[in-house]
């Protein structure tokens, strides 16, 4: 059990080809832009919605769709579109891994080198499926980029 060490359930990210075209599904679910931008270490680009309540939907689309090696690109040509992966915020990424192998799941892409984005995933086969993000990073306000600048490719 990780019930101490979950902060919260934090968002269900979905992947898509291309964020703009996915933004009516942001509007039925009553989605108010909060954050996003480009990450060039994942090579994906990614903007999260603020739902009604303590939710958030985060949608990703890989920077370059013809990119073979990308994880992205790889999740959509094999599944279409969908839900890639759920978040959990916990408050010691060691913990919460530790706590996981320990209940017999298998964890992969242990990355704790940034310290302010520490993430480890459980293998879906571990999770009835599911690929579990568990992610330690200090809260703070969104960065001020609107979602024109990322759906743009215009953040730093």
């Amino acid at each position: 059990d990780l019930g101490d060490i979950v902060e919260r359930f934090d968002h269900v990210s979905v992947g898509v080809h291309r964020i703009e075209e996915s933004l009516p599904l942001v509007g039925l679910l009553g989605g108010a832009f909060r954050d996003g931008g480009d990450s060039q270490a994942g090579r994906f680009r990614w903007a999260q919605f603020d739902l009604p309540g303590p939710s958030k939907l985060e949608l990703i689309e890989p920077l370059d769709r013809d990119d073979p090696g990308n994880f992205l690109v790889r999740f959509l040509e094999g599944n279409g579109e969908g839900i890639h992966h759920v978040t959990l915020k916990v408050t010691d990424i060691n913990a919460a891994v530790s706590r996981a192998v320990e209940l017999g799941m298998a964890v992969v892409g242990v990355n704790v080198g940034n310290e302010s984005w520490k993430e480890a995933f459980v293998h879906p086969r571990s999770a009835s499926g599911v690929l579990v993000q568990l992610a330690e990073w200090a809260d703070g306000p969104p960065s001020g980029r609107t979602l024109a600048d990322v759906v743009g490719g215009r953040t730093p």
